[in-house]
């Protein structure tokens, strides 16, 4: 069944034409601009500027928690012409790169995939500036991708210290560095690489039931959190889903060529996704932190979660390969998040962190999910707000 049959009537012709990044030097006037964030709260805009002017790297390596703000304030850029958003990020990122491209606080020998993320801003700020040390630093993370372990399956390792693992967030951190990079050097290899990733994923992490995808899965069946048949994990967190929603749109945007150019696989894949994602909304219109046990015990709607989705969602719509009726279902979780959780001064709901095994060991159940800590302001939601406003906008 293709995408066209599977998306619904209304849907325009699917053409993708990436957005290019806006003028620098002939923005859109600001005024508007904050106009148009405060339509979605007053707080909106506070929380922006007050976020942005205490913000500090979460760590001095160059890390992915940082690649989602500096990815959202870009994506905010491009929808609203605000410079002060790019030049937030260009001082920021240009401060690592030294002049041959080495990135301070990056070591490709540790093999994370998170690491690659932060460098997908490396192609916007390359084409606005011209500077050929971004384009040198692309080398950089690209040469760990060549030399990334991987799975008998052909899929990355999540990290060395994760062997012959594939978590769903490791496709949003690699997977649009590759299509960006394969766009930018002519790789059609680096682009098969892609699509047989995703398949791959989707044939080993999508449970048939529900047709969501577990958090993650260990080929070698190895790790306590792992079925011994399967490989997958146990259950169906809402923010590896977030992860993987974006991952797909973020790779169709900027893939070469005007129309599907073989892309009818990934296109088909986020058609899928979106109607398995609409059957376990909750009430409001958010994801609850175990998506398939919403309402149970301890759980709760999770924001990074529910803000990711929504971006998935517009932004899949806006490249006309879901129906219009997305846009509204993206619509309604951004506001429903802005009105619940967003203070001037804090974005709340968002689940620190989750992962798989190490120490102390994360069995990947039920009570595991429900337990990890809830805390505002975590770069994972604030960045995945600031995506998520930058699509919403242009539909205000």
């Amino acid at each position: 069944m293709s995408a066209q049959d599977l998306a619904g009537d209304g849907r325009p012709p699917i053409c993708f034409e990436p957005v290019e990044i806006v003028s620098v030097s002939q923005p859109r006037p600001a005024a508007a601009a904050v106009c148009t964030l405060s339509a979605f709260g007053a707080q909106v805009e506070p929380f922006l500027t007050g976020y942005l002017a205490r913000w500090t790297p979460y760590k001095e390596s160059w890390n992915y928690e940082d690649g989602c703000i500096f990815k959202g304030c870009l994506d905010l850029f491009q929808a609203t012409g605000r410079t002060d958003l790019f030049r937030f990020v260009e001082r920021a990122v240009s401060d690592r790169i030294a002049a041959d491209g080495g990135i301070r606080g990056y070591d490709p020998d540790e093999f994370n995939i998170d690491n690659i993320n932060p460098g997908k801003v490396l192609f916007p700020l390359f084409t606005a500036t011209g500077d050929g040390r971004y384009r040198a630093a692309m080398d950089r993370q690209r040469a760990q991708l060549d030399r990334h372990p991987r799975t008998r399956s052909g899929n990355f390792w999540h990290k060395a210290i994760y062997p012959w693992q594939v978590w769903l967030d490791g496709l949003y951190m690699a997977q649009p560095f590759q299509v960006s990079y394969a766009r930018l050097t002519g790789e059609a290899a680096r682009l098969a690489d892609v699509l047989a990733q995703f398949a791959v994923v989707r044939q080993v992490l999508r449970d048939p039931a529900s047709g969501l995808y577990v958090h993650g899965w260990d080929e070698r069946g190895a790790e306590r959190w792992s079925d011994p048949q399967t490989g997958r994990s146990p259950h169906v967190w809402a923010r590896a889903m977030g992860w993987f929603a974006m991952a797909i749109v973020d790779c169709l945007e900027p893939w070469p060529g005007e129309r599907m150019d073989g892309l009818e696989p990934l296109a088909d894949l986020l058609v899928e996704v979106a109607a398995a994602l609409e059957t376990v909304r909750s009430p409001a219109g958010l994801w609850w932190q175990v998506a398939t046990h919403g309402g149970a015990t301890g759980n709760y709607e999770e924001s990074s979660a529910s803000l990711m989705i929504a971006y998935a969602l517009l932004k899949g719509t806006r490249l006309g390969v879901l129906a219009p009726r997305y846009a509204t279902l993206g619509q309604t979780a951004v506001q429903a998040v802005i009105d619940r959780h967003l203070r001037a001064d804090a974005l709340g709901g968002i689940c620190g962190v989750a992962g798989l095994g190490n120490t102390p060991y994360r069995d990947g159940s039920y009570d595991y999910y429900v337990s990890e800590r809830v805390v505002a302001n975590d770069p994972k939601g604030v960045g995945a707000l600031f995506m998520a406003l930058a699509e919403a906008v242009q539909g205000v």
